[in-house]
């Protein structure tokens, strides 16, 4: 049996298919029918919502699949440990799931094993947001959304009406998160897990628009911290998985740490970092193909860690502008040598973008 069920069929999906597909894989894939790349690469392509859990779940135990897994998806993250759950397969338990796709049960566990992240208050369009004990500004998100969805700040409690409305719409839940703003320079960090064992892979430095949306510009790898910072980062961050019972696959967890070196956990994903950081930066920097182990530990095999290609320095970017195309366009006729890869042009959206979903293009270049 070599039927690799996958979750999703997006641009996000694309490198676990064709590495699933060079494994010897025939790859399964489930999504709603949108055209989108993974339709036409996958061997088998099911127009089945990804968070229709059951039907997906039917078709599995009819293929009869050997794992399934998706990367850089909180909804698909639920169906895949779901369905690998009810068919005895290699994954995160449901408890573990439902703590790290919520961001209000996920502050409450930190909360209760005491892991340091922001104070905050779980609201809906009801609440008497005067009595909200919260200083400005503050940050509003809804709590089951991710890629930079729903994110507002606000500097006065006169704005929390509208925020909490307009995250609320953003998300599935009907309720948002209203929570301190921590001030210091944003980090992801990268890991896979097999039987509770956690291996450390990357730490990226992440690159945002600032207030109020927070929408990722860009992304490096290795992040230039000293030894000291790092292994309290790992430290912290290990806790925490153990915290959401974390114990199989990808992780990517995104901290801040202020100008004294305090680190906070803004939120951890059970799942492989979007953005091209697991997919491609983690390779280029280290060497490693993360996109394999998460197959691997899928199918309950361990993950092979060891560097197959020289690391090297990288570093993603995403174009938002007309000035960040003009620059990329610089580059690609003054130093094509410095791109690694381009990922994505839809500069039709130049100006529209809203959110991480919708940027207009990202390139990859050596740092």
């Amino acid at each position: 049996m070599n039927n690799l069920a996958i979750i999703g069929a997006s641009y996000l999906q694309l490198p676990l298919i064709k590495k699933a597909k060079e494994m010897g894989f025939t790859t399964h894939v489930f999504a709603w029918m949108a055209n989108d790349v993974g339709e036409s690469e996958a061997d088998f392509f099911y127009p089945i919502s990804i968070i229709e859990k059951n039907k997906i779940l039917e078709k599995c135990q009819e293929i009869g699949i050997c794992g399934i897994c998706s990367i850089a998806s909180d909804l698909a993250a639920i169906t895949v440990n779901y369905v690998a759950n009810k068919m005895g397969l290699n994954a995160n338990s449901m408890h573990a799931t439902s703590i790290s796709t919520n961001k209000y049960l996920m502050r409450k566990t930190f909360d209760e094993h005491g892991d340091p992240s922001p104070k905050s208050y779980l609201v809906d369009e009801n609440t008497d947001f005067d009595s909200l004990d919260i200083e400005m500004p503050a940050i509003v998100k809804p709590t089951d959304r991710s890629g930079s969805r729903g994110i507002y700040k606000i500097n006065s409690k006169a704005e929390i009406k509208n925020a909490v409305a307009a995250a609320i719409k953003e998300g599935f839940e009907g309720k948002a998160l209203v929570e301190e703003f921590v001030e210091g320079q944003e980090y992801s960090v990268e890991y896979i897990s097999f039987h509770g064992k956690h291996h450390f892979l990357a730490l990226t430095l992440k690159y945002t628009t600032g207030a109020p949306h927070f929408i990722e510009t860009g992304h490096l790898e290795p992040a230039p911290v000293d030894e000291k910072t790092l292994d309290n980062i790992k430290s912290i961050v290990e806790h925490a998985l153990d915290t959401l019972e974390i114990t199989e696959g990808a992780s990517h967890s995104e901290i801040k740490i202020d100008d004294n070196g305090n680190i906070k956990i803004i939120e951890i994903g059970g799942r492989m970092g979007g953005d091209c950081i697991g997919s491609d930066l983690v390779y280029y920097s280290t060497g490693i193909d993360f996109v394999k182990a998460v197959i691997d530990v899928a199918c309950g095999k361990a993950p092979n860690l060891k560097p197959d290609a020289k690391p090297q320095p990288a570093k993603v970017v995403f174009i938002l502008s007309n000035e960040d195309r003009a620059e990329f366009e610089r580059i690609e006729a003054e130093e094509p040598e410095k791109i690694l890869q381009v990922v994505d042009r839809q500069y039709e959206l130049i100006g529209k973008v809203t959110d991480s979903s919708n940027r207009a293009g990202c390139y990859i270049l050596k740092n």
